[in-house]
């Protein structure tokens, strides 16, 4: 297995703790697995999550975020027809899946739908007004006057 060193980039960055592990779980995680997914980019504040799903009913999925992380869970419920049923061959997977997905701070689930087999997970970035980019004042050294570019309320109030 290839390690690869981050610590070059952890030298011009500030406060991406989280990085590390989060890079560390993904080497972790199997590439491919059941059920297989896509993630659209709808646009910069806009994702969809999409996971094939055939055979399984609303009522047998599930979907948690806990801790900015996404996790789908489907547990098939065998019925009475399932069991007397003989297979000659069998392709189609009729198994439980258990997929987790890290979520970037600020993003949402808005929405869940199934639909023809696929699940479609759509998730939004809320960016909260005191994280948008913002201007500060500055003040001048000689007169101690400040001069102001469009500061938020809260910053106008502080000086």
């Amino acid at each position: 297995m290839n390690t690869i060193d981050f610590s070059p980039l952890f030298r011009s960055v500030i406060g991406f703790d989280r990085l590390a592990s989060t890079l560390e779980s993904a080497a972790r995680s199997e590439a491919g697995g059941y059920p297989p997914y896509n993630i659209e980019v709808a646009d910069e504040h806009r994702y969809r999550l999409t996971l094939a799903v055939a055979g399984f009913t609303e009522a047998e999925l599930e979907l948690e975020v806990k801790d900015n992380q996404l996790s789908v869970t489907g547990q098939r419920r065998e019925s009475e027809s399932d069991r007397e049923v003989r297979y000659l061959h069998r392709g189609i997977a009729n198994r439980g899946f258990n997929r987790h997905f890290q979520l970037a701070d600020h993003v949402k689930v808005v929405e869940a739908k199934l639909e023809h087999g696929l699940l479609h997970i759509d998730l939004v970035r809320e960016v909260p007004e005191a994280m948008k980019p913002r201007r500060i004042a500055i003040r001048g050294a000689a007169s101690g006057a400040a001069i102001t570019h469009e500061a938020p309320a809260e910053l106008a109030q502080a000086a």
